[in-house]
């Protein structure tokens, strides 16, 4: 630790320090080649190393993917002798986290765009450059996996040329398994990725991209400190918000927390804040010095609206305050978490939550169980809409519960995706059939055929090293005709990506296609809110907003699973789906029967009769005051029913 803390304390000339992340798609290779850059440049002894060393989390290693941007403060010496800082952020690559992304860039002035060498460009490789051009970085293009006895990294290498406009001398060739070629794209990084500006003596002024909660520390920010000077013990200043504290510690990733004297202007580090209250200190904030306080906050970061909704409920009610406690900790770590309190007749005090996507949703639900050691229920997801009442006023709402009386709404806006598929050119017409059931929109189509040619303009830096030649194929012009592949671009409704799209979408293309989408707005839409009724009492926990054309038929799909998945009770259980006082669905979950004539034996048959009165009107009375335990699964129907 000493070690670390002498390595990396004392002011550095920013000519000496380069910030860079790597960004690519799911599964292309990212924290692997971030282990090579660890192992290269010495941050992490040979014997503690482990496969995807960065991703910490339990979840991150059972599933294979980066949920978490990590950042890692690195020594490299470069083929001129000079000793340069490297401040890598290392992003995630589902669509879901693209958020981590933006963040990751804003802090950085490059990026490493890895594509796997066996499958080419994907979906989200394309909207990463673009949020990365976006940022203005230099970009150097790197293909991975060349080793695979299924790469081909000349029709790749081709693919990018054409795509992005890439030179094909900028383009380097690696192995992130085996370490081939990964000390080349540090010193390209040295060479094309410029250093970062900023005045030392200016008012200090840091950006926070990520933020974590210690229960002895409080919150510690991770910041880019882009003016000034950040010391132990300064009096910080939360531009946003005022708030005034005193620093605890600060320090660098090397890789794991390590305290230094002074964060100086270009570097990435850490602020020991010592908040306790989330709400003082967010993710997109601005640190200031207080003595010598700045006039203008940092710009460059755009923080994400939700765009899936969901009720998250204890399944204990005296859990509520630790599910409260724990959403909020979670939230200071994923900012793109929105939490609101929420009241369900059926399931008692919970939160209503918003998330980017799907996966966003289950990774958030798991860390719950897991981290916190929460029995929670979730309600089956939901999108927000935007209502124009007949007043000519525009309400957000994120729940079906809070739609406004019929009477009173004008029209209803659902959001609109604007959707990218990637897939081999042999799958178009099943995509196409996809898309037609989902009320989508053709917008364009595009073939990629691994010729060199003229795309989007990318930054670039100077020549790389590394050639195409370092892996031969045999046939070439064989394997790029059968690998020929197709960009397809779409518009289509969000609430239609909830309904089993991806796992369609991927076994209709045997698993090769890949997606990416972004918020394109809002549209008008003939949409209706059905409800669910259970012993002739509304649980708006289950409630929807359906399109007019598909609302009687997925009512009476829900009515029919919601049979199978409540259990039978003493009295006999109608569930309904309604559109106002209109009834469209009629299921009914039959009552246990009790032989009440098992003990009567003989004797006239009014005594018999007298016992089945009885129990019709108990079974009766019963029905007024008994309640339905609605089970888990009775949520998750809506979800399983869209894949049928």
């Amino acid at each position: 630790m000493r070690l670390a803390t002498e390595r990396f304390s004392g002011f550095m000339d920013l000519a000496f320090i380069r910030n860079f992340c790597i960004i690519a798609h799911i599964d292309h290779g990212k924290s692997t080649l971030a282990d090579r850059f660890l192992e290269i440049t010495g941050t992490v002894r040979s014997q503690d190393m482990v496969a995807q060393f960065m991703d910490q989390m339990e979840l991150e290693r059972e599933r294979g993917i980066t949920i978490k941007g990590k950042a890692v403060t690195m020594t490299h010496r470069a083929s001129d002798g000079q000793d340069y800082q490297l401040n890598l952020i290392d992003t995630p690559g589902h669509v879901d986290f693209s958020y981590e992304v933006s963040r990751a860039l804003a802090a950085c002035e490059g990026a490493i765009l890895v594509v796997d060498a066996s499958q080419g460009i994907e979906a989200q490789t394309i909207a990463n450059i673009l949020l990365a051009m976006e940022h203005d970085l230099d970009i150097i293009p790197v293909i991975n996996k060349v080793d695979l006895p299924q790469a081909e990294p000349d029709r790749v290498a081709a693919e990018m040329q054409q795509v992005f406009g890439f030179d094909p001398k900028e383009i380097l060739f690696v192995s992130a398994k085996v370490g081939t070629g990964a000390k080349d794209i540090l010193d390209a990084v040295v060479e094309r990725i410029p250093a970062p500006s900023g005045d030392i003596d200016a008012p200090t002024r840091s950006l926070i991209f990520d933020s974590v909660y210690n229960s002895y520390k409080g919150i510690i920010a991770h910041i880019r400190v882009r003016d000034g000077k950040i010391s132990q013990h300064d009096r910080i200043r939360v531009m946003s918000t005022g708030k005034i504290t005193e620093v605890v510690e600060v320090g660098v990733f090397a890789p794991f927390h390590t305290p230094v004297d002074v964060l100086y202007t270009g570097q990435v580090g850490y602020v020991a804040t010592g908040f306790k209250d989330v709400r003082e200190c967010t993710v997109g904030d601005t640190l200031t010095n207080d003595r010598q306080p700045a006039t203008e906050t940092l710009t460059g970061y755009v923080p994400l609206k939700s765009m899936v909704f969901a009720g998250i409920y204890p399944a204990d009610g005296e859990e509520y305050t630790n599910l409260r406690a724990a959403l909020e900790k979670l939230q200071l770590n994923d900012a793109s978490l929105t939490i609101e309190p929420e009241n369900s007749m059926a399931l008692g005090f919970g939160f209503r939550c918003g998330f980017l996507g799907l996966m966003h949703l289950d990774i958030i639900q798991e860390r719950l169980e897991r981290e916190y050691d929460l029995a929670i229920i979730a309600t089956a997801p939901s999108v927000g809409y935007q209502v124009v009442t007949t007043a000519g006023v525009t309400v957000h709402i994120d729940s079906p519960a809070k739609l406004p009386a019929p009477g009173t709404i004008k029209e209803i806006l659902e959001p609109i995706l604007n959707l990218t598929i990637v897939a081999p050119s042999r799958h178009v017409g099943v995509i196409m059939e996809l898309m037609h059931a989902r009320r989508s929109e053709f917008k364009r189509m595009e073939y990629i055929q691994g010729l060199p040619g003229q795309g989007l303009q990318g930054k670039r830096g100077s020549a790389g090293q590394g050639t195409p030649s370092s892996v031969n194929r045999e046939n070439s012009g064989e394997a790029e005709s059968s690998k020929d592949r197709v960009v397809m671009e779409y518009t289509m409704p969000l609430v239609e990506m909830l309904a089993d799209f991806y796992n369609q979408l991927k076994s209709r293309t045997q698993g090769y296609a890949s997606l990416d989408y972004t918020l394109e707005g809002y549209h008008a839409a003939p949409l209706v809110k059905v409800d669910i009724l259970i012993n002739q009492h509304p649980v708006e926990a289950l409630s929807m907003i359906l399109h007019r054309d598909v609302a009687t038929s997925h009512g009476r799909l829900v009515v029919e699973k919601l049979r199978q998945t409540i259990p039978r009770q003493m009295f006999e259980v109608p569930i309904q789906a309604a559109i106002g006082s209109r009834i469209i669905a009629r299921e009914t979950v039959r009552a246990m029967r009790k032989d009440v004539l098992a003990k009567c034996y003989g004797g006239d048959i009014t005594r018999k009769r007298k016992l089945l009165e009885k129990q019709k009107e108990g079974k009766k009375r019963l029905k007024m005051v008994g309640r339905v335990e609605i089970p888990q699964e009775a949520f998750l129907t809506l979800l399983k029913i869209g894949g049928e």
